[in-house]
């Protein structure tokens, strides 16, 4: 089983202090769903902007790590993806 986290694009943290965190607004997928690479699966809001969350690439989401309305840092794993699936 190989898994590819989904995170929030670093270039998104760019300029912002280290210690904010961001905002998971909500999930498109669920565990279970398949999905292909570069397909937008949630959206997060960081610093009052509202981003895509995008798939790295293809496979199964095999899990959820932060669930809708909580709050995550940088470099947060936030879901994953079995891309053996």
């Amino acid at each position: 089983m190989t898994m590819v986290a989904i995170r929030l694009d670093p270039a998104s943290w760019d300029g912002i202090d280290a210690q904010t965190e961001a905002l998971l607004d909500h999930w498109d997928v669920a565990v279970g769903d398949r999905v292909t690479a570069g397909q937008a699966v949630g959206g997060a809001v960081l610093v009052k902007s509202n981003l895509d969350l995008t798939a790295p690439a293809a496979g199964r989401i095999a899990r959820l790590e932060v669930a809708a309305e909580q709050t995550f840092g940088r470099d947060a794993a936030l879901a994953w993806i079995d891309t053996s699936a």
